[in-house]
């Protein structure tokens, strides 16, 4: 296993991870964050950050921020990216109107322009991972993006119906079973095999991209304190508490239904390496309430990593500087941590021990005698 580390190791330093980012939309924060969080120049040691964007439109965020650190290169195509050096591929050369603090039909255009761009080139392994930049959904819908959000989009793209919607904080973990979708509609769209999937998925994800090798996994009940024995609800009854029982018996150490408010208001959380949570604001609000400043937003169950900072596009303070970086520095980060992590396990696992014949035999031998 050591070995296996060093190896990985010595290929960073030689080849680092190629990130590609998606500029979110050009009217929010995106850029903003973008910017502030590669201008410290130590992140460049680890990672190759390909930017797709303009140089105009990064020329203009960086004027406004006064971030002299933030030094730049343009290529044409991901595969000229010079390693160690923040990279702009020119995925367009006009000249943006900007109107900042608004989303507007032209500033989701851009988004959904770089955000294929970079998909196309994530595709093609011309990146090692993706790293997205926040989008309004209005905006960018008006552009044409016929999907509710980043998540549902690359599960499209990698051929899924859903994908898994993780937030993460250090060892803090929130999955979601149902995620973009109107209070009204989440009870109907709970099954027991939704519920058991997303186990699975969760399970598998703390498994392969963070080297967990036996996760706990707390899940939540849908109605005010679980449910009360049936006196608000009986969706714990009759598709929570079956479902994670289903999980049991796949040998998955699921447990649960707890009531949502107490369970994040207490330690008991610290016992669980992941959350799973009925709908999106049960989970996102308690995770934001706890992290908000270097929390990230993970689409696991996919064969790509992406990751994204937790919070939006924050309109009401664009061009005002006042933007904090670190969820999206976090985001970087976390990114090249699952990738590494991926590729540790896959190699170690790549050529495992055989049990000997002799050994074999004598165990059979062993078997009769006993017999």
């Amino acid at each position: 296993m050591e070995k296996e580390k060093e190896k990985i190791k010595e290929e960073g330093r030689t080849n680092p991870i190629r990130i590609g980012i998606s500029i979110g939309d050009v009217n929010g924060i995106g850029p903003e964050v973008v910017i502030k969080s590669l201008a410290d120049n130590r992140l460049l040691l680890d990672c190759t950050p390909i930017i797709y964007a303009s140089s105009k439109t990064i020329s203009f965020h960086k004027k406004a921020l006064n971030e002299p650190e933030f030094n730049y290169q343009t290529c044409k195509t991901a595969n000229e990216a010079v390693n160690r050096k923040i990279n702009i591929i020119n995925v367009w050369n006009e000249e943006v109107q900007f109107d900042l603090g608004k989303g507007t039909e032209a500033s989701g255009k851009y988004a959904f322009l770089s955000l294929e761009r970079a998909t196309e080139d994530l595709a093609a392994g011309k990146i090692d991972v993706l790293v997205t930049a926040p989008i309004s959904k209005e905006a960018i819908g008006k552009a044409g993006f016929k999907f509710p959000g980043h998540t549902e989009y690359l599960a499209h793209l990698a051929g899924k119906d859903e994908a898994l919607m993780v937030m993460i904080s250090g060892s803090l973990r929130v999955a979601l079973v149902t995620t973009h979708l109107p209070l009204k509609n989440v009870s109907g769209s709970l099954s027991r095999e939704k519920i058991v999937s997303k186990i699975r998925e969760l399970d598998n994800s703390l498994k392969k991209d963070f080297g967990i090798q036996r996760p706990r996994i707390a899940v939540l009940g849908l109605n005010p304190h679980a449910g009360e024995n049936g006196k608000m609800g009986t969706e714990e009854a009759e598709i929570i508490t079956p479902a994670i029982n289903m999980a049991k018996n796949e040998d998955l150490l699921a447990f649960g239904p707890f009531p949502a408010d107490g369970f994040f208001g207490s330690m008991i959380r610290s016992q669980y390496d992941a959350v799973l949570a009925m709908y999106h604001d049960q989970g996102i609000a308690a995770f934001k309430a706890l992290a908000f400043e270097d929390g990230v937003n993970y689409t696991a169950g996919l064969p790509i990593v992406r990751t994204s900072p937790d919070h939006g596009t924050a309109f009401d303070i664009a061009g005002k500087n006042e933007a904090n970086p670190q969820s999206m520095r976090s985001a970087v980060y976390l990114a090249m941590d699952i990738f590494k992590t991926r590729k540790f396990l896959k190699e170690a696992g790549a050529n495992p021990l055989q049990v000997q014949e002799s050994h074999q035999r004598k165990k059979s031998d062993k078997q009769h005698e006993i017999e």
